[in-house]
């Protein structure tokens, strides 16, 4: 983690209109996922409602470093897994990624064309954020219901809206 006299200087600079609250807007043009495109508005409002803890629109500078942390520790995962270091995340990487997952190759397509906005057959970074949020999300709403442990669940109509609205 790095110095929290650093991380200040960061949050001031992010916090264009010094409120001591960073929005959604903000931290977006602050963060870079490594091909010059701006971060995907729906990874920077799912990253934010996690750390947002009193719902105020944003987090202040206490949030902001786990925000920092938390984006850093994805980071580190993606570079791990980027092998050609192209800065984008294709099929097989992605299945690397997420091998205990245990997941098959046509879910890893359906992966691929959900989140790659590029349309290339490869995610980015924030994509792939959002990708492994909405999935750990999708596995812990599957878990409460698989009490058995054994990968199958039996849902009604209702319960099954109800993780739908959950998640989303």
């Amino acid at each position: 983690m790095p110095d929290p006299s650093f991380l200040w200087g960061v949050f001031q600079r992010v916090d264009k209109d010094r409120s001591g609250i960073i929005s959604d807007t903000e931290l977006q043009q602050a963060l870079s996922n490594g091909t010059w495109t701006p971060f995907n508005p729906a990874t920077v409002r799912s990253i934010l409602s996690m750390f947002d803890r009193e719902n105020k629109g944003g987090v202040n500078f206490n949030e902001f470093t786990g925000v920092w942390k938390y984006i850093s520790d994805w980071q580190n995962v993606f570079r791990r897994y980027d092998r050609d270091n192209s800065g984008m995340i294709d099929k097989h990487e992605l299945k690397q990624a997420l091998t205990g997952y245990r997941l098959t190759d046509q879910f890893y397509d359906l992966l691929i064309q959900k989140f790659d906005r590029q349309r290339r057959g490869q995610v980015a970074f924030d994509d792939f954020i959002q990708c492994c949020v909405v999935l750990q999300k999708w596995t812990d709403v599957f878990r409460r219901y698989d009490t058995d442990q054994d990968g199958w669940i039996q849902v009604s109509y209702e319960q099954y809206l109800s993780m739908v609205f959950t998640v989303v």
